[in-house]
């Protein structure tokens, strides 16, 4: 960060930057860890009292949360860890129930960003025709955006008590959630433009004012992957189409490298049916209480606590169990 005309590039710059930043963060932990320990094993050379221990004792607890989150830390290795990270939600089989379950979804993730310092913005919200979203993106930048979501890719099953059922009965909705790192300008991704099929529209809004009267909305799709991507958060269509193409880049980029690995869900999630088995989380609100995480295992009764989201322990549940 030092040398001379660095910040001639800034794109490259912020990117150094932020990668500084990490390496500072982990190496500050990692001291005051090594500091704290060594404080403590010094005290052990001493004649202890009552008061000493349990300030021993005190300091044990804080040292092992800071260990814990250093751990954590450690597990996020991954090539695109620290990317930003594109978070897409479609609702699934369930009808109006299910835009409504997406709108939770969206929910919990809006507000699990503001409590944990991560910034997003919505590319694209489509509404559902009587309640909740037809589908939403989010562009999600912070601490290792991707490393920690992409954990939520997959299927996310409901079942409650419907508010649009006026018997009461409990219903069954899904949702599908996935993420994909936003890939860096400097790895070359090949996109024909015989390949694509570019769609503009008017941007949907809350109505009056907010509504944009000119095409500037757009939707791209990379017809020999069937891929789409759509974007309507800025006023110019050209806008619109640049953060549109970097998205598709970035999803493109992700399936051949998946397609290369074998695998997938190391970059995407598994592509499966938004239907019954095909879950990954279970958020039971009726009978009873309990969000259980079926692959590490998680699992709470406090569903409250988790659709305002608090759900860091079951991202940090999800990377152990990897």
């Amino acid at each position: 960060m030092g040398k001379e005309g660095i910040w001639n590039d800034v794109e490259h710059a912020n990117k150094l930057n932020k990668e500084l930043s990490e390496l500072q963060k982990s190496l500050k932990d990692y001291d005051y860890l090594c500091s704290q320990s060594n404080d403590i094993n010094e005290l052990f050379d001493m004649e202890l009292d009552s008061d000493m221990i349990k300030e021993i004792e005190l300091n044990l607890t804080e040292l092992e949360k800071k260990y814990e989150q250093l751990m954590i830390t450690s597990l996020l290795d991954g090539e695109y860890d620290a990317s930003d990270c594109y978070l897409e939600i479609h609702p699934g089989a369930g009808g109006t129930e299910a835009c409504d379950w997406a709108s939770m979804l969206y929910r919990m993730y809006s507000m699990f960003c503001e409590k944990n310092g991560y910034n997003y913005k919505i590319i694209d919200e489509q509404k559902g025709e009587e309640a909740g979203l037809k589908s939403i993106t989010m562009l999600i930048s912070g601490y290792y955006p991707y490393g920690y979501f992409k954990g939520e890719a997959g299927v996310h099953r409901l079942v409650r008590i419907s508010p649009f059922d006026s018997n009461g009965r409990r219903h069954t909705s899904f949702a599908s959630v996935s993420i994909t790192p936003v890939i860096s300008k400097e790895v070359n991704v090949e996109i024909k433009e015989s390949d694509l099929k570019i769609d503009v529209y008017h941007s949907s809004g809350a109505g009056g004012q907010s509504v944009n009267t000119s095409n500037s909305a757009v939707r791209i799709t990379h017809l020999p992957t069937k891929t789409v991507v759509t974007c309507q958060v800025e006023r110019s269509q050209q806008q619109n189409k640049d953060i549109a193409m970097e998205m598709l880049r970035s999803k493109l980029y992700a399936i051949e490298k998946a397609k290369k690995d074998a695998e997938l869900s190391n970059l995407k999630g598994d592509i499966v049916d938004i239907n019954f088995g095909s879950q990954i989380r279970n958020y039971v609100l009726e009978p009873y209480k309990l969000i259980k995480d079926l692959r590490s295992g998680y699992e709470t009764s406090n569903v409250n606590k988790v659709l305002d989201g608090e759900i860091m322990p079951i991202m940090e549940s999800i990377l152990k169990n990897k």
